[in-house]
């Protein structure tokens, strides 16, 4: 049974090692498939914005649906003139702003995104939501639901054998504690902050390609740092470090403005 075990996650690894993250080229592990999330998420989706309230600034409103079809557009693009439009299978993009002062905004697998105004006096303008909006579009489009979600059952997977084999020592209770926090710290921590960058420098040339300036993104980012408060060390949190962002966002620039066409 053990053995069993030991080589079905062995040819779950070997094959999930072959899903490839679009633009970064990075392999991530994929045990999820679209098909099994985004009706679920749309339905979930939906109920955000029935429950809502929407809100009723037009000219707010108009500014978060407009930069969501403009990057939307790049992005489908982006993945037409390469032959891998495939990537957007199932994808029905919707963008809707919801009235609460939550600095936050998100993307569904499959496409649909929820602003909250209280994030716009941080994005300042369009530019700025444009940043945002690539961020969270690029969430889904790298996987990264589907991805996390197939980490927490590898993980699951790997407590599981691990008590299967410690179960009769001395020393089965500080085992199994010393697993969920090494897994937690050495591995689900740093891919959440792996994914975070990932989405920076996808969204970069998402909204250089919808005809953003990219160099906004370390305006807006050095905005939310400095609200932020006191934060976590890097290696406990899911987010990278303001410095780390900024420095990486860097990095990235020059990529996002060889796309970028005002």
């Amino acid at each position: 049974m053990k053995k069993t075990l030991l080589m079905l996650m062995g040819s779950v690894l070997l094959i999930a090692g072959c899903s490839t993250v679009p633009l970064t080229g990075r392999k991530q592990v994929n045990l999820v498939s679209d098909a099994q999330l985004i009706p679920q998420s749309a339905a979930n989706y939906n109920e955000v914005v029935k429950q809502g309230p929407l809100s009723t600034n037009r000219q707010q409103s108009e500014m978060v649906q407009r930069a969501g079809r403009r990057i939307s557009a790049a992005v489908e693009q982006y993945f037409q003139e390469r032959g891998q439009s495939q990537v957007l299978e199932g994808f029905v993009w919707e963008f809707n702003l919801i009235d609460e002062d939550t600095p936050n905004a998100w993307c569904m697998p499959g496409g649909k995104v929820a602003f909250y105004t209280g994030i716009l006096p941080f994005t300042q303008d369009e530019a700025g939501i444009a940043v945002v909006m690539g961020h969270e579009i690029a969430h889904a489009v790298a996987r990264h639901s589907n991805e996390r979600i197939s980490h927490q059952m590898l993980q699951q997977g790997g407590g599981y054998l691990l008590s299967m084999f410690s179960q009769k020592t001395d020393y089965h209770e500080a085992i199994m504690q010393a697993y969920g926090i090494g897994s937690q710290i050495g591995a689900i921590l740093p891919y959440s902050r792996e994914h975070e960058s990932e989405a920076d420098r996808m969204g970069l040339v998402f909204m250089a390609m919808a005809g953003y300036n990219p160099e906004a993104a370390v305006g807006f980012w050095q905005r939310m740092g400095a609200a932020g408060g006191e934060k976590p060390p890097e290696f406990l949190s899911t987010h990278p470090a303001d410095e780390t962002r900024v420095r990486k966002l860097r990095e990235h620039m020059p990529e996002a403005l060889a796309h970028y066409r005002p």
